[in-house]
C-alpha cells in the first residue's frame, strides 16, 4: 500500500492573517456599494422624480448584479485554482476588486450624464461580483488548507473575518461622512470611500504575495490527484450531492446577513424614521463585535463541533428574527444597539465556522470550483434576491412580518442541510500515484 502524504504547513497563522487581510479589503470594496446603494445610489443613479421605494428597488437591483456574477468569478477562478494554484487566483480576484471598486468613486450621475451612469454603474458591479466570486472560496482554502486538523475551524475563521472587518470599515466609513452635514453625502463624500480602497488594495498585495501556496494543493499535485477534466465538470459529476447540501447550507449564512444589515438600514431610515447616523453607528458597533466574536465561536467550533455550534447560531437568528425589526419602532438607541450586536453574535456563530463546513464538505480535487460554486450560488439565489424580495414582501404587504418570516425559514433549511453534510479529511484522501 502507497504511504499517504499529509499535506502540513509551517505557516498556518501567516495563511490565515493573509485571508484576513485579503477578503476585509475585498468585502470592505463590496459593502461600501451595499450601504451607497441603500443610501444614495437611488437619488444619484436613477431619474428624479420616481417614487422612493421604487428608486430603492432598483438600487438595489444593481446591488443584486453583483451577486449573480459571483457564481461566474467562483467557475472563472475555481477553474485558475484548481489547476494552477490557490495563490495566483487570489492575487489577480483583488486587483480586480481594486480596479473596479476606484472606478466607481469617478463615475459620473444620471443627472450628468442620463442613463449611461446606471449602465456603468451595473457593469462595474458586475466586475466587483466576478472578483468576490472568485476571492472567497480561495482566501478560505488558503486558510483551512494550511491548518491543522484540529485547528482547522479557527484558522478558517481568519478569512471569515474578513466579512465583519470589512462591514465596520464601510459603514464606518459612511457614518464619519455622515457627519459632515449639508449635502455632502449626496453630492461628493460618498465617493470617498471608493476612491480611498486603491490604497487597502495595495497594501492587500504586498501581503498576499509572501505566502506560500497552499499545502493541499502542493501534495495533491505530488500524488497526481489534479482534476483530469475542467474543475466544473468534475465538481458537477462527483459532488453532485455535497454541491446541493453546499447551497442549502448557506442561505443565512449569505443571505441572512443582508437581511439584518442591508434591508435593516433601509427599512430603518425610510420607514421607521430612524436617523441614518444612528443606524450607522448601531451597525458598525454590531459589525465590532461580530468581529471579535468570530475567533472565539470559531475556537468553540473545534473543541465542540463545528456543526453543533452553527446549529446554535441558526436558532439564534431564527428567534431573534421579529425582535431586531420591532425594536426599531421604539426609537431607543440603546436598545437597537443591544439586539443588533446580539443579532451579529449569532451570525458570528454561523459565519465563522461555516468556512471549515463548507471547505470539508468536498475532495481536494476540484474543491476552488466546488467550494466557489456552492458558495457563490447561494449568493446568488439567497445574498443577491434578499434585500430585494424582502422590500417587495413590506411593500406588498405593508408589515414586516413576512420578512422576519423569509429569514425563519432560511434558517431552518440551513439546518436541514448542515445535519446532512459530508466531511473529507485532506490526510484521508491525498494518496500518491502508483
Amino acid at each position: 500500500m502507497s504511504e499517504r502524504i499529509p499535506p502540513t504547513s509551517d505557516h498556518p497563522a501567516r495563511a490565515a492573517i493573509a485571508a484576513f487581510v485579503g477578503t476585509t479589503i475585498e468585502w470592505f470594496d463590496f459593502y461600501i456599494y451595499a450601504t451607497a446603494a441603500s443610501l444614495v445610489f437611488a437619488t444619484l443613479f436613477f431619474p428624479a422624480g420616481i417614487d422612493p421605494m421604487t428608486g430603492l428597488m432598483a438600487s438595489f437591483a444593481t446591488f443584486a448584479v453583483g451577486f449573480f456574477a459571483r457564481p461566474l468569478g467562483g467557475i472563472l477562478f475555481g477553474h485558475y485554482g484548481d489547476r494552477i494554484g490557490r495563490k495566483s487566483a487570489l492575487v489577480t480576484t483583488l486587483l480586480m476588486m481594486g480596479v473596479a471598486t476606484f472606478a466607481v468613486g469617478l463615475l459620473p450621475t444620471y443627472e450628468q450624464i442620463g442613463v449611461l451612469a446606471p449602465v456603468l454603474l451595473v457593469v462595474l458591479r458586475f466586475v466587483q461580483g466576478i472578483a468576490v466570486g472568485g476571492e472567497w472560496g480561495g482566501a478560505v482554502l488558503m486558510a483551512v488548507e494550511h491548518a491543522p486538523e484540529d485547528k482547522k475551524t479557527f484558522y478558517g475563521s481568519f478569512a471569515q473575518l474578513g466579512n465583519p472587518a470589512g462591514a465596520l470599515l464601510a459603514t464606518g466609513a459612511f457614518s464619519l461622512i455622515a457627519t459632515f452635514g449639508g449635502d455632502a453625502l449626496y453630492t461628493w463624500a460618498w465617493r470617498l470611500p471608493f476612491l480611498a480602497s486603491a490604497l487597502l488594495v495595495a497594501v492587500g498585495l504586498l501581503i498576499r504575495l509572501k505566502v506560500e501556496e497552499s499545502p493541499v494543493f502542493t501534495a495533491a499535485q505530488q500524488a497526481d490527484d489534479r482534476p483530469t477534466e475542467l474543475p466544473l465538470l468534475e465538481a458537477v459529476r462527483g459532488s453532485w450531492r455535497p454541491l446541493l447540501l453546499g447551497i442549502g447550507v448557506l442561505p443565512v449564512a449569505v443571505g441572512g446577513y443582508y437581511i439584518v444589515t442591508t434591508f435593516l438600514q433601509a427599512y430603518g431610515t425610510t420607514e421607521a424614521g430612524i436617523s441614518e447616523q444612528v443606524i450607522l453607528t448601531g451597525l458598525s458597533v454590531a459589525a465590532f463585535v461580530e468581529l471579535v466574536a468570530t475567533l472565539g465561536v470559531s475556537w468553540l467550533g473545534d473543541r465542540f463541533g463545528t456543526v453543533r455550534v452553527v446549529t446554535i447560531g441558526l436558532l439564534a437568528v431564527a428567534v431573534l428574527a421579529v425582535p431586531q425589526f420591532l425594536v426599531l419602532e421604539t426609537g431607543s438607541t440603546a436598545l437597537i444597539f443591544l439586539v443588533l450586536c446580539v443579532m451579529r453574535l449569532a451570525m458570528a456563530t454561523v459565519y465563522g465556522p461555516i468556512a471549515r463546513v463548507l471547505s470539508q464538505m468536498f475532495p481536494p480535487k476540484a474543491r476552488y470550483t466546488s467550494v466557489s460554486l456552492a458558495y457563490q450560488i447561494a449568493g446568488a439565489i439567497f445574498g443577491g434576491l434578499s434585500p430585494l424580495a424582502c422590500t417587495a414582501l413590506f411593500a406588498l404587504t405593508g408589515s414586516i412580518y413576512p420578512v422576519a418570516g423569509l429569514l425563519v425559514a432560511m434558517a431552518l433549511l440551513s439546518i436541514a442541510c448542515l445535519v446532512k453534510a459530508p466531511r473529507y479529511r485532506d490526510e484521508d484522501v491525498l494518496v500518491p500515484a502508483s
